[in-house]
């Protein structure tokens, strides 16, 4: 339903500037990029495809696209370049955190009301809003590099201090959380700024992904299946003949 109706609300906006004596090109762009926008609040990358990419194919597929320019289909590129721009390509794309994925946290990370909490690549702010409704009193932070990410997370979370900048530059230090949805081959990376950092007795706490070679103090099941990894300064190194994780 969510794609359905993210597909009619494209083509609406796309025949109403018609409508209006806008350029072809003008109507499918807007279109196109509202239905990418509803598509980045999706809980899975698979929905974010499938609802992103309805408009385009169903226009590709009427031949209505006939009409627009060749240089019109490089506004999608233009489009992703400024939401993953090229000092980003090393981390994550965008996942969305699900909205429900935190609420156990509380009951192993202990926080004071005034604890900070960092989210580090906060995206369009789904981490936030969890880390927010986990811990309802704490001050929270993200950091972002993508502008137009950053500035949509700092719209949509006001509770939230939100900065456009490199979460690996900016310092972890006086965070006594931070939390990250990233991917396997970041977590090596965040190991290290976190022992380099991050004072003892902070956590560091990752969606899905473990971190190879640490042993973490907890594991928390989500609802959805997905594991948190909840790992306690200092860092305590993972047996050498098992995986972190597998008594847990």
């Amino acid at each position: 339903m969510p794609a359905l109706a993210t597909w009619a609300l494209a083509w609406a906006l796309c025949l109403l500037l018609g409508g209006l004596g806008a350029p072809p090109w003008l109507a499918a762009a807007a279109a196109a990029a509202a239905g990418l926008g509803c598509g980045l609040q999706a809980s899975t990358r698979l929905r974010a495809l499938v609802v992103a990419a309805g408009f385009p194919a169903s226009l590709l597929a009427t031949g209505a696209a006939v009409a627009l320019p060749a240089w019109a289909w490089l506004l999608p590129l233009a489009l992703l370049w400024l939401l993953y721009p090229r000092n980003a390509w090393r981390d994550a794309p965008l996942f969305p955190t699900p909205a429900h994925a935190l609420d156990a946290l509380p009951a192993k990370v202990l926080l004071p009301d005034d604890a900070r909490v960092l989210d580090a690549g906060c995206g369009l702010g789904h981490g936030l809003r969890a880390l927010h409704r986990a811990y309802p009193r704490a001050c929270i932070d993200g950091v972002e590099w993508s502008w137009p990410l950053a500035l949509l997370a700092r719209a949509s979370c006001r509770f939230a201090t939100v900065r456009r900048g490199d979460m690996w530059a900016r310092s972890w230090s006086g965070y006594q959380l931070v939390y990250l949805f990233q991917r396997p081959e970041s977590m090596p990376r965040a190991l290290a700024k976190a022992h380099a950092e991050m004072a003892d007795g902070s956590w560091l706490a990752s969606l899905e992904f473990e971190a190879q070679g640490a042993w973490p103090q907890a594991v928390l099941h989500c609802a959805d299946g997905r594991k948190l990894w909840l790992y306690r300064l200092p860092l305590r190194a993972a047996p050498p003949s098992s995986g972190a994780g597998a008594s847990r």
